[in-house]
């Protein structure tokens, strides 16, 4: 019995690692018919509201926890204008002018990002495995560009969709950024306290926009449908992501938890394809193959992480 609870431990926080990544392609991907059903802006605005409801909790400041210094308090802003405002913006935009399995393409050069970014900001020290992931991504977002539509778009359709595919990394590089960001506060503050400060300042920054998109938005037209995604959306993006993802990193280190990252351009293609009625042509499976490459090579423990586990 000794044995098998430390191996149940395990796989349950593997189980958890996995469906906080499977989420987040999820929402990724449903993030398009919300577009359809309410302005993004608004999108965002309702998205931050019901989640600072659902982590009003968290808000409160442990007993333990020190006053938060100026430099402290500037970082939490950036982390929400930069990791939540700004990337759930491009990412909502850039799903609707493209599609959810090009999203998931896309999306999977965060793991790239995140270790680019932390050897430009951290000076953290990258090796060849992660320059060659950095290849993949770039090959597989280029696929993308050359990989044919059902039929032949028009020129403002092309542009279109160029536009949704530079918006989408624009949204990987806020998510980059959120994530080195991230590293600095974690030696501060807990990561709840993090999701709702973070959540709290996405809801003011949104306010403006939200109050007045909603003077003139009709809200009765929208189908219970959309309303309930609506509320899967926020607690999805805000709250359940962030706590398996904290909960399986109890048990797995940080270096092997990277791995499962591989289920958000996965489960991103398969709710597009099976749930929004997409296709996948020949050169998007390819685009997404290297997608996935570039994921492993990016987080898989190397030699020296497995030694110190």
């Amino acid at each position: 019995m000794s044995l098998l609870n430390p191996a149940l431990s395990r796989l349950a926080a593997c189980a958890c690692l996995g469906l906080s990544m499977a989420l987040v392609g999820s929402y990724v991907a449903l993030s398009k018919p919300l577009a359809a059903a309410f302005p993004v802006l608004l999108l965002a605005w309702l998205r931050f509201g019901i989640a600072a409801i659902a982590m009003l909790p968290w808000l409160r400041k442990p007993a333990g926890e020190p006053p938060m210094a100026s430099s402290v308090r500037r970082l939490v802003f950036l982390e929400s204008f930069l990791g939540n405002f700004l990337f759930s913006i491009c990412m909502v935009y850039g799903v609707s002018m493209t599609s959810a399995v090009s999203a998931g393409v896309v999306m999977a050069a965060i793991p790239a990002a995140v270790a680019v970014a932390s050897w430009a900001l951290l000076r953290e020290r990258i090796g060849p495995r992660v320059w060659a992931a950095v290849a993949c991504a770039v090959s597989g977002i280029g696929l993308l560009g050359l990989s044919a539509p059902a039929h032949r778009p028009s020129e403002a359709a092309q542009t279109h969709a160029v536009l949704g595919h530079l918006l989408l990394f624009g949204a990987v590089l806020c998510e980059a950024a959120y994530a080195v960001i991230g590293k600095k506060l974690t030696g501060t503050l807990g990561p709840k306290r993090i999701s709702a400060l973070i959540n709290l300042w996405g809801l003011v920054l949104a306010t403006p926009f939200g109050l007045y998109l909603a003077a003139s938005f009709d809200f009765g037209a929208v189908s219970p449908s959309s309303w309930m995604l609506l509320v899967f959306y926020a607690l999805a993006a805000s709250v359940w992501t962030v706590w398996l993802w904290m909960t399986g990193l109890k048990s797995i280190p940080a270096a092997q938890a990277g791995v499962f990252t591989v289920l958000l351009p996965v489960s991103a293609a398969l709710v597009g394809v099976m749930a929004l009625g997409e296709t996948m042509g020949l050169l998007q499976i390819l685009a997404l193959a290297f997608a996935l490459v570039g994921v492993a090579l990016a987080t898989m423990p190397g030699r020296r992480d497995i030694n110190a586990l």
